[in-house]
Order: structure tokens, then sequence, then C-alpha cells
């Protein structure tokens, strides 16, 4: 009995040690955990003033620093405008239609407003001033986008070549006699010629010529005949393309040099026949082509491509559609981005093609502006451009990235934006 009551008052203080030492592992295993979440949190932990958490202050400032500010480059512009044009709406801008002397500019209303034509070339004998080129570029302007206006261009090359004449417009001289000035003194005058341009809504001249003539001028039909190259050795048409390219910007008008790489070895005149129109001596190396590409440090805006055949470049393709002219030397070997254009794609060399494929094939081989003299191809271009888009993705980005070229050139120039 007395046994019993020894362990019955021992077996209360066994259940009041128990509840003590669980209490005690209990608070060490929160003690620990805390340690473990202090650990865990603190970079994140809210400073002393309640301010943001620390890893906020200490992070945020680099990863917002870090973040690429907006390329406002034309380049830069020209990307995000195209992104948000439709696949028409590019293919647009890579279409130059013609406007002839005496037509009237509403005839190019539903290409310009609707099928979006983003160039018009100004062509024919435009014989009654400025004033009369002025009200037809303005008519123009005003079917175009508000953001996006239109490249006017036309041949302003003096001598045969001036399809703008009349009050206002000088008489320039020929090529071959711009050829005998110094080149500080043809950049005065092409100045003065570009002014008169400017004043008429003309905002591309599709000048100089750069060829350089080899042999008999007589019996070179499209350049030498017609006194339309400088008359000089390579490396003065050079200069002179250059002086008359500058000359040109300084009154606010771009240019192309023409015809890459050369028209001065051929006989045959592209715009009016097939025939003799293939070069067997023009190289890839040679002071014929180093012409254009020394005058391309003048900035122009353009290089036109001839529609001539270089067997000695690519034997298979006239140069317009040439990959290994246009990607591979132009900007491939030289690194030039800028517009790549065609000579008149109604062009008689050209005969041979489907109209629909001509745009088509400028595209393939890198090349962004096609230049047409008949109004008749332009509908047939922009549909071929349009179909071989919606069926070829990879053709699809091509038309992007020379949309993208047109554009950058467009902000260049103050029309888009």
């Amino acid at each position: 009995m007395g046994a019993h009551i020894r362990h019955a008052r021992l077996r209360p203080r066994r259940r009041r040690v128990w509840p003590a030492v669980v209490a005690v592992l209990c608070a060490l295993a929160v003690v620990v955990a805390a340690g473990y979440w202090w650990r865990a949190v603190r970079p994140q932990a809210v400073d002393a003033q309640g301010g943001a958490p620390a890893a906020a202050q200490t992070h945020g400032p680099l990863e917002r620093a870090a973040a690429p500010a907006p390329d406002d480059s034309s380049a830069g512009k020209a990307r995000r405008a195209v992104r948000t044009m439709s696949m028409e709406e590019r293919v647009g801008q890579l279409v130059m239609a013609p406007l002839y002397a005496g037509s009237d500019p509403s005839s190019l209303y539903d290409l310009i407003a609707n099928r979006h034509v983003g160039s018009v070339l100004i062509i024919g004998n435009w014989n009654n001033g400025v004033a009369d080129v002025r009200a037809a570029t303005d008519a123009l302007q005003s079917y175009a986008p508000e953001g996006n206006r239109l490249l006017t261009a036309t041949d302003q090359e003096g001598g045969l070549v001036q399809h703008l004449q009349g009050p206002g417009f000088d008489d320039m001289p020929s090529a071959y006699e711009q050829g005998r000035m110094d080149a500080d003194a043809l950049r005065g005058s092409a100045a003065v010629w570009g002014s008169q341009l400017a004043q008429a809504g003309i905002n591309v001249d599709l000048a100089p010529v750069v060829g350089t003539v080899v042999g008999e001028r007589a019996a070179n039909e499209p350049i030498g005949m017609l006194d339309r190259d400088f008359g000089l050795d390579a490396q003065g048409n050079a200069e002179h393309a250059a002086a008359f390219v500058e000359g040109m910007a300084d009154a606010g008008v771009r240019s192309a040099i023409k015809h890459y790489p050369g028209l001065g070895a051929v006989t045959g005149n592209t715009d009016f026949t097939a025939e003799g129109t293939r070069d067997t001596t023009t190289t890839l190396d040679g002071p014929e082509i180093g012409a254009f590409d020394a005058a391309l440090q003048a900035g122009p805006a353009m290089v036109m491509m001839a529609l001539a055949t270089y067997e000695a470049i690519d034997p298979d393709h006239p140069a317009v559609f040439s990959s290994t002219l246009i990607e591979g030397h132009l900007r491939g070997d030289l690194g030039y981005q800028g517009v790549v254009v065609t000579d008149s794609l109604s062009a008689a060399a050209l005969g041979g093609y489907e109209v629909s494929q001509l745009g088509v094939n400028l595209v393939e081989a890198g090349g962004d502006l096609a230049c047409i003299g008949a109004l008749g191809y332009v509908g047939p271009i922009l549909d071929g451009l349009n179909a071989r888009a919606a069926a070829d993705p990879a053709f699809a980005e091509k038309v992007t990235r020379s949309a993208e070229r047109v554009m950058t050139l467009k902000y260049d120039m103050g029309l888009a934006g």
C-alpha cells in the first residue's frame, strides 16, 4: 500500500516533465526554422524605412539600365513601320509607277491609295516648267498616306536626257560636257539643278550615269552615242559622279547612280532591243565597276541595275536579276545596304520574261524597287509579288527586308514619320 502511494506520487511528476521536454524541442525547431527562413528571404527584406525590398533596390536599377533603348535611327524606325504593314502594303513599297507627261495624276490614284504603290516616276517630255510638274507631284502626294509620302523620281541627266523642261528649269549640258567641268564647279551646278527639281516636288534624280565607255563611242548606243557619260576614265567618271550626287544632295534631292555595273562595253540599247546587250569584258575587279564602287562613297540614295548581261560575272542572268552582283558583290563585298532599283522593267531587253515575274526575279536577287516605264506592267508586277509572298514564307521575308530598305530611305529623306 505504501509502495503504491509512492508510485502514485511519482507518476504525476513524469507527466509534467514530458510536456516540458516537448515544448523545448518545439521551441528549438521554431528557432532553427526561423533561421533558415531569415537566410532565405533576407535579400527580399523590406528596408528600415518601409521602402522597396532590398533586392529590388540592388538589382532593379541594373535591370532597367540593361534594357535596350529604342532604336531611333532611320533603319530602326523603318523596321517598326514595316511591322505594322500588311504584306500588300510592303509589296507596294517595292514598285515605282510611271506618270507620263500629259497624263492626269488621278490615273494613279487607285495604285497609290488602294494598292499602296510608294514611288512614282515622272517621265516623258514635261515642257511646261516647274509649276506644271509641281501641280502633278502635289496631287500624287495627296493620294499617299500622311506618314508615308511618295518617292517622286525623274531622269534629269542633261543633254538629250532631261525629262523636265520649260520655265524654272535650266537647260542642262550633257554629261559629256559636265565631264569637262571641274568637279567642284559641277557640284555647284548640280545644286542649282537640284533646287529646281525640289521646287517641282521631285525628290530623287535617277542620275548620274557612271558607266565608262570602252572602245568607239559611236558604237556604244545606250551611252557613248548619246553623250550620257562623263567621257573620262573610270577614276574621273567616279569623281564627277560623286560631285553630281553631292550637289543634288546639297539641294535636298537624292540620286541614283546607274547603270550598275556599267553599259560602256555593250553595243545594243537595252531600252529598245535585247540584241547586243551582253558585256564580255567587265569583271568584278575591273576599273569600270570600280568607278561605281567609288561613287558609292558619295552616298547616293539608290543604285540602278543595268538590264544587260555580264558574261564574266554572271552569264545566266541580266544584272538586274543577278544575285551574284546584288547579294554577292554590292551587299556582301561592299556592304551596301541601300536601295537597289531597276532600270525600266518594261524595256525591250527583258521582253523574254513573264511580266508578273519581273518583280519577283528582282527581289529574289536581293533588289528592292521595281521602276516601271509602262503603266500596264504595274498591276501584273504587283500581283506577281503578292502571289509569291503569299505562297513562300522565305520570299515574304525578302519582301519585308526590301520594304525596310525603301522605308529607311524615306525616313532619311523626311518622307515618313
